[in-house]
């Protein structure tokens, strides 16, 4: 909804942890949403667009928009540059953060020079591996390095996300490494549920769990 500019107000996120999860698991497709409005030249969209777009009931957009605030009038839309700066902000995108990357395979090179990063808040600043083949080669912007060197390096970049792209195998052991380096954020590429501390957050990304999604309605 349009806010005048007196009427405007920042976003409050002073009770984000009462906001259940799925809210915040739905907002960065808002804002991938609007950005592809604004992209177009738009400059206004409503709860029953985005919802349209997204498959969503405009209601519950605006019931999952209403936990962080007021963003405008009824009936007259929302401004898209202005909900933009205030979803960045709720999911601290509005900065750029430095990301470790470990794995210099197939899913790692593609990962590494993925040009949609940056501009939707991420950098990878350093990326391991332990086969001494792939360590010294360029992958993306910086060069592949020695797995071995993993904590001063992330000391180094104040790095705060790592990805691990690694095989199965493997995948705990660089988790935990991660974990007594400092991190508290992962996405994890391999088909396993890691264990970890309570106060660390693991995303996982698995395509053969959304194919085996898909499948059931195929049947």
């Amino acid at each position: 909804m349009i806010l005048s500019d007196e009427s405007r107000t920042d976003v409050s996120k002073q009770n984000s942890k009462e906001i259940p999860d799925i809210v915040i698991g739905r907002l960065p497709v808002y804002l991938r949403t609007l950005r592809l409005l604004a992209d177009d030249g738009r400059d206004v969209t409503s709860s029953q667009e985005l919802g349209e777009h997204l498959g969503i009931s405009s209601a519950q957009i605006r019931k999952d928009l209403s936990h962080f605030g007021e963003f405008g009038k009824q009936g007259t839309g929302y401004n898209i540059t202005f909900l933009c700066n205030q979803l960045q902000k709720i999911l601290n995108v509005d900065r750029v953060w430095s990301v470790v990357l470990v794995g210099a395979g197939s899913l790692g090179n593609a990962i590494a020079n993925y040009a949609g990063f940056e501009s939707r808040g991420f950098r990878i600043v350093a990326i391991f591996d332990e086969d001494k083949a792939k360590i010294g080669r360029p992958m993306g912007s910086v060069h592949v390095e020695d797995f071995a060197n993993l904590a001063q390096r992330i000391q180094e970049t104040n790095a705060q996300i790592a990805v691990i792209a690694v095989p199965t195998s493997a995948a705990q052991r660089v988790a935990d490494q991660l974990v007594e380096a400092g991190l508290t954020s992962i996405l994890c590429y391999a088909p396993i549920t890691l264990t970890v501390p309570n106060h660390v957050r693991v995303e996982y990304i698995d395509p053969v769990i959304h194919f085996q999604h898909m499948t059931y309605y195929l049947g």
